[in-house]
């Protein structure tokens, strides 16, 4: 086993923990950034280029009948033959956390339409399905078995919020294991079928699943309920006769406590196993071989690479396995970069280069995103992500259309988490619903001064009938900062004078002149 500096990555800040790496015909594919896509890769999927030890990132694009694809962390994912001894295959997708942490409950399939020197062009369709549909969930596995000529996916594992009747004030963002179900998914037909196996009690994320014929086998994971790692080792069989599909479940000896792994396929039935913890503040060093023989399973310790000083030391590793052996591991920079969130990123090659030359990678390789989220777990736990599933080859690529970092818009700018004001203490790893139309994010709404900015509505002291009434009412808003600059800004309105008719002047009146005769004569038959 060997380890490989991968030196001058200019654009790490977008390779964090919970990333996924896809393998299409030897060339690498990431998926999964940091934040949402921008302008410069809209669909977050990247071709990996890595010469001369620098890593560089391509755009990748999607076909135009192809659907959305959120960057999603720690999803589980697949390769999915059409069958055995099928050289074309795709990926599917299924769960995973957007970056606002909302969980997804939706399938995607992935595959490849065009791929040149330019540019490569995925199909990306969301899948439907019927029946028992598994929940929204992260930090799950699903394989894929074949038995009697048909094959079915399988999902297992993971965790999700907790359900909304028995969310509080105080754990409104929390997690809960899943129920410990094992889900049968039937793309040819689009179904779902859930089973409920007394020898699966406690629920597991993070753990490692690896597959090869009809036979799963589950080793290791963490359990929130009892918050340790399980040294069980599971084996699901499953049979798919004419009629309904028969799933039993076999615990075995032997297994390994460890959480968050990565397993990198080296053989048609050999995998290793590297990486994960062993407790709450103990990275595994350790690495061990998995053979896969007919029914049974063997696990063995081989001897570990020469690690560096900076892995042993390291609080917390990521990575994906790249295929063909190969991982690709990263650590955080710390303070050593001038990039707060930039990262240091090894390769692992777990078999030699004559080796990796001659095998190719085979259709049992499975991939998930076995590693703790932020805040679900103890101190330890919390930081630590790993999924599988890729391959390290370079591509040609060139330079001109490499990805360019600095043409992203700062993350810090956008979305739920950001400082709206002087005075906003919205932090993502504090924060509880305020309001009740709350659920995973902030409410925000949208000040109205110059070109706009959004700023949270408890940061402003927005009462809830004041928001509602916002939000329904089509008038413009303007927040704390900008409300009398606002006011002294606005032209005065407008006073309309009503007019005013000129007055008639007034007829002068007649007098009479009671020294006339005439006068004196009306007068006096006036009163007589």
């Amino acid at each position: 086993m060997s380890l490989q500096v991968v030196s001058t990555v200019n654009n790490s800040s977008l390779l964090q923990p919970g990333f996924s790496l896809l393998n299409f015909d030897g060339h690498v594919f990431f998926f999964g950034q940091k934040g949402w896509p921008k302008r410069s890769c809209p669909t977050g999927v990247f071709l990996l280029d890595i010469k001369q030890n620098e890593l560089k990132m391509k755009p990748a694009f999607f076909s135009k009948d192809s659907c959305y694809l959120p960057p999603l962390r720690y999803p589980a994912l697949c390769t999915l033959r059409g069958n055995e001894e099928s050289e074309e295959y795709q990926y599917v997708i299924h769960g995973g956390k957007t970056p606002n942490n909302d969980l997804s409950d939706k399938i995607y399939i992935m595959s490849l339409v065009s791929k040149s020197s330019k540019k490569t062009t995925f199909q990306c369709i969301e899948k439907d399905l019927g029946g028992d549909v598994p929940e929204a969930r992260y930090g799950h596995t699903i394989n894929v078995v074949h038995s009697r000529g048909k094959s079915v996916s399988v999902i297992f594992g993971g965790r999700s919020y907790t359900p909304l009747a028995q969310r509080t004030t105080e754990n409104w963002n929390s997690v809960v294991d899943c129920f410990p179900s094992v889900f049968l998914v039937d793309f040819e037909f689009g179904c779902s079928t859930s089973y409920v196996l007394p020898e699966l009690q406690d629920g597991l994320a993070f753990h490692v699943s690896v597959a090869r014929n009809d036979t799963i086998y589950i080793l290791g994971g963490h359990s929130l309920q009892n918050n340790n790692r399980s040294p069980s080792l599971y084996k699901l069989k499953v049979d798919l006769p004419l009629g309904s599909p028969a799933v039993t479940c076999t615990v075995l000896p032997g297994g390994i406590s460890v959480s968050s792994a990565i397993v990198t396929q080296t053989g048609d039935s050999e995998f290793v196993l590297v990486g994960g913890y062993q407790s709450d503040n103990q990275k595994r060093l350790l690495c061990n071989t998995i053979v896969l023989e007919d029914s049974k399973i063997e696990i063995v310790e081989r001897a570990s690479p020469d690690w560096t000083p900076d892995i042993k030391h390291c609080r917390m590793w990521f990575g994906c396995d790249m295929g063909k052996g190969s991982v690709l591991l990263g650590i955080p920079g710390a303070n050593k970069q001038l990039i707060s969130d930039a990262n240091y990123f090894y390769i692992l090659r777990c078999k030699g280069a004559e080796e990796d030359k001659e095998e190719e990678l085979t259709a049992q390789s499975c991939s998930q995103t076995s590693t703790e989220d932020p805040g679900d777990s103890t101190p330890f736990e919390d930081s630590e992500e790993f999924c599988f599933g890729a391959e390290a080859n370079s591509s040609d690529v060139d330079d001109t259309d490499t990805y360019n970092e600095d043409d992203e818009e700062d993350e810090s700018e956008t979305g739920y988490w950001i400082t709206c004001s002087a005075s906003c203490n919205i932090d993502i790893n504090t924060w509880v619903p305020f309001y009740s139309t709350e659920l995973n994010k902030p409410a925000m709404i949208l000040c109205s001064n110059g070109a706009g900015h959004w700023v949270h509505a408890q940061c402003m002291d927005l009462s809830e009938t004041m928001l509602l009434r916002l939000s329904e009412a089509n008038v413009k808003y303007f927040c704390n900062k900008h409300i009398d600059l606002n006011k002294g800004l606005q032209t005065p309105k407008k006073v309309v004078h009503l007019k005013k008719q000129p007055m008639k002047p007034l007829r002068k009146k007649k007098t009479m002149n009671l020294t006339t005769p005439a006068k004196k004569s009306f007068l006096r038959r006036l009163f007589e």
